[in-house]
């Protein structure tokens, strides 16, 4: 509770609505996310300029401190490899044939229908299920004609949502801790009756399943998808895709056969390996297992399967091997600056008391049939302006769960859901968000076209939920 003790007051909002604005005015990426530091710290050091510039520093630099911080950039820029790797052993063409011969992509439907099947599969970790269903996706998206916005959004709308909604993971572990920390007595309990009401999450993964059935987009995806059809163009013109081209545009080696099962085995070896370390590491519970330290063993025991694999095949050499890890690693280093960034904004917004400010400023006397739907929309404001769902939750759930307490009507688990799904709305559609900057890259589009073509999406979904939970309130 002494976090909540500190905050700069409405200063506290002033970096993360300029960095959205200006990521929003400019498309760009690195100057919003920089600046966002540089004012926070500013702001903390009582307006010192030089002082803001030197601990903004610190503060990025203060992210590879956190070991698991440095596990998840680390793993990150291997996943470039995992890429490569199986591109250039003709792999990736390989499991291309293999799908259309099973006719999983005779349609844009089926295809669609067929990446959110794999990424709802993958719900042990939300960043390593977008890179894996991504990497699988990426390339069928781009020879059936769908846009790489559109790929972006399916995987970043069946990412948080559906962790959340089978909280057999690091994100059930973590809520189930901060309510047990709230003397909440059967924290488990709660949190499962929280799940068919977490309207934001279900609403939110239903809405895309409903346009990948009906066959229409809205707004600028719309506009997005019509220049695939009409333009052939996979990308906006001018757009900066997150990821290099070294690793998208890399074929296969002459001669290499089209196996599908170069492909698949380092991936089934990564997707093994994660739940094996996180029961390891949280000692037969993989709820409390390290998440960072599952995703990092996958992707080395990933690539290493692949190495060993090519090797036996003959397909590369070890220079070849080498060559083509460090041109994979090159490609994903944009991805790496932005998450190193992103991190760092985290530790900013704590030390500003952002979140703390906004829920404060928002506990007014409303009637108990308000206070879901109020809750829901701070959620929303909080995680939007600071990128992490995570940290929503922690500023969120000390205020709620008392709230329900002491205050007549008001429903203990709708409350909750409020928190959470606000927490998933910011960490969906956020551009500082680090599961939208993944979904970004691993979708291979620009940044700010995938935060533009999504958000009308997501502020539908967030509209629906706000109805529902006020409905739910006067019916509960």
């Amino acid at each position: 509770m002494q976090e909540l003790a500190s905050t700069h007051g409405w200063l506290s909002i002033v970096p993360p609505v300029v960095a959205i604005a200006l990521a929003i005015l400019t498309r760009q990426v690195y100057l919003p996310l920089s600046l966002f530091i540089l004012l926070g710290w500013t702001i903390i050091s009582g307006f010192d300029p030089l002082q803001g510039l030197l601990r903004s520093a610190d503060a990025v630099v203060g992210v590879l401190r956190d070991a698991d911080n440095t596990r998840v950039l680390m793993f990150s820029a291997m996943v470039g490899a995992i890429i490569t790797f199986t591109q250039y052993s003709g792999g990736m063409d390989g499991f291309v044939r293999w799908v259309e011969q099973r006719g999983l992509t005779r349609t844009p439907r089926r295809l669609q229908l067929f990446t959110v099947a794999i990424s709802g599969t993958l719900f042990l970790e939300s960043i390593f299920g977008l890179l894996v269903s991504g990497s699988i996706a990426r390339p069928l998206f781009d020879q059936a004609g769908i846009s790489r916005e559109r790929l972006s959004y399916l995987l970043d709308a069946t990412c948080s949502p559906k962790c959340i909604l089978i909280p057999l993971n690091a994100w059930g572990a973590y809520i189930v801790g901060l309510m047990a920390a709230q003397q909440v007595e059967r924290p488990v309990e709660l949190l499962l009756q929280t799940l068919p009401l977490n309207f934001y999450s279900i609403v939110t993964i239903l809405l895309a399943l409903t346009t990948i059935v009906v066959g229409r987009d809205l707004g600028p995806m719309r506009t997005a998808q019509r220049r695939v059809q009409q333009q052939g163009l996979l990308l906006r013109s001018g757009a900066r895709p997150m990821v290099s081209s070294d690793v998208t545009a890399l074929t296969a080696k002459a001669g290499a056969p089209p196996r599908a099962v170069n492909m698949v085995l380092p991936v089934l070896a990564m997707v093994a390996t994660v739940p094996a370390v996180l029961l390891i590491t949280g000692h037969g519970d993989f709820r409390s297992g390290s998440g960072s330290q599952a995703v990092f063993w996958g992707v080395m025991v990933g690539l290493t399967v692949a190495g060993v694999a090519y090797r036996l095949q003959r397909l590369m050499t070890l220079q070849e091997l080498t060559d083509t890890f460090i041109k994979g690693v090159q490609g994903l280093v944009p991805l790496v600056l932005v998450l190193l960034l992103a991190y760092a904004i985290g530790s900013t917004t704590r030390a500003l008391g952002t979140g703390v400010f906004v829920a404060r400023a928002a506990q007014a006397g409303l009637p108990a049939w308000l206070i879901p739907a109020a809750i829901f929309l701070i959620a929303c404001f909080i995680s939007f302006s600071t990128g992490t769902s995570w940290g929503t939750f922690a500023i969120m759930l000390p205020i709620v769960i008392p709230m329900t307490r002491i205050v007549p009507g008001l429903h203990p688990a709708l409350a909750v859901s409020a928190a959470l799904s606000g927490g998933i709305f910011g960490d969906h559609c956020s551009p500082i968000s680090d599961s939208t900057i993944v979904a970004s890259m691993v979708s291979a589009t620009d940044h700010m076209d995938h935060v533009r073509t999504q958000l009308p999406y997501a502020l539908i979904s967030a509209g629906l939920a706000l109805v529902l939970f006020t409905l739910a309130a006067l019916l509960l």
